[in-house]
């Protein structure tokens, strides 16, 4: 099979995955389910804010007050009105409209009273998006600590402890003056799917806050998505051969563990989720980590014809780049690659040679998708 075909068979995987966690569908689904009394307020905050936003918006039909914060380009006008208002902010390192984001949050929930309905939509990203920091810090402090950590290869429940410490609308601190009903729900971008840690826990529920008052949900998950990727594989003609969320060590780890496998896994696919770390130089180049996981991998197959593999985050993003990830197969390793990948350039060196990945924001964030197919 030529390689060109193998792209699109992994691609389309890829895509069946990310559709099936789309923050329009899932919470359309939730809210059908569930049917939660109109709320008077709806916040939304993350990377798939305004996809969660607009099915809301959409379930229950009325001009409800909406305060979308979400990442720059990631809202393409809608929902849009006079009673939305929309903050796009900086991530992965947060920057002055991340504050904004914050305050306008507590501002928003400080005008609802006891008897008053809020649902809150929270997705992956958050933690960076939307901020308001203890007296004692600065932005550039923030900024800098942030940096930091992504720099240190730290997974993200060290982050988000330590975004924890330093805030005070995360780890319940958002809804810790609220004395209304608050309805939660949340797309998972963390191992667990633990309502506490995703987004630093900007939509957990506050000690102090009665149980009858609060209720959370997730509604969308790396499971869910590797479970429809997988389905379309075997729709496609391919044989599962490995289905699995283990993409929790170092990308050059993941990529000699993966690629050990796919070395000698017979024809079909092979699925992993979940989120690798990254450590930084001093002065890192082009890409994010699953460009860098890509290229891993790319050293790991060469030579090998009938493979190709596709790392990209769910979101559509990877990283500081507007790419999600990028393809390997056994052509992609070659002259500079060594270096490349060494000096975090990994995404130059995949757009240079055609093996990048840009599918714009997907409206989602369920972590990592790493589809391999082989024929």
């Amino acid at each position: 099979m030529n390689p060109e075909r193998l792209r699109e068979l992994a691609e389309t995987i890829w895509r069946a995955g990310v559709a099936a966690v789309d923050g329009r569908r899932c919470v359309a689904a939730a809210l059908a389910q569930d049917r939660p009394p109109q709320p008077d307020r709806i916040l939304a905050v993350g990377k798939a804010a305004p996809a969660m936003a607009e099915a809301a918006l959409a379930h229950y039909g009325s001009p409800i007050p909406c305060l979308i914060v979400t990442k720059y380009g990631h809202w393409d006008g809608s929902p849009a009105g006079p009673n939305v208002e929309v903050i796009e902010a900086g991530h992965p390192v947060p920057d002055e409209n991340s504050l904004a984001g914050g305050r306008a949050l507590l501002e928003a929930i400080a005008g609802m009273d006891e008897n008053s309905r809020l649902l809150l939509l929270v997705s992956g990203g958050a933690s960076a998006l939307a901020e308001h920091l203890r007296e004692e810090l600065t932005l550039n402090e923030l900024r800098a600590e942030n940096a930091r950590m992504l720099a240190a290869g730290l997974d993200i429940h060290a982050i988000n402890a330590r975004r924890k410490q330093i805030s005070r609308i995360k780890g319940g601190g958002l809804l810790s003056a609220f004395r209304g009903h608050a309805s939660v729900l949340a797309i998972s971008d963390v191992r667990g799917e633990d309502i506490g840690v995703i987004g630093s826990g900007i939509g957990g529920r506050p000690d102090g806050m009665a149980v009858s008052r609060y209720s959370s949900r997730i509604v969308a998950s790396n499971a869910v998505a590797r479970k429809a990727a997988a389905h379309k594989a075997r729709e496609l003609g391919l044989a599962e051969q490995a289905n699995e969320e283990t993409l929790y060590d170092d990308v050059l780890a993941c990529a000699k563990t993966i690629g050990a496998r796919l070395r000698t896994m017979p024809s079909g696919f092979a699925l992993f989720g979940g989120e690798p770390t990254v450590t930084l130089p001093e002065h890192p180049g082009e890409g994010g980590r699953n460009q860098a996981l890509a290229l891993a991998l790319a050293k790991e197959i060469r030579g090998l014809a009938n493979i190709c593999i596709l790392a990209a985050g769910t979101d559509g993003s990877d990283g500081p780049t507007d790419a999600a990830g990028g393809f390997a197969d056994g052509a992609t390793w070659g002259d500079g690659a060594a270096e490349a990948l060494a000096k975090a350039d990994s995404g130059r060196f995949l757009r240079e040679r055609g093996y990048r990945f840009a599918p714009g924001p997907t409206g989602t964030n369920v972590m990592d998708l790493v589809v391999a197919v082989r024929v």
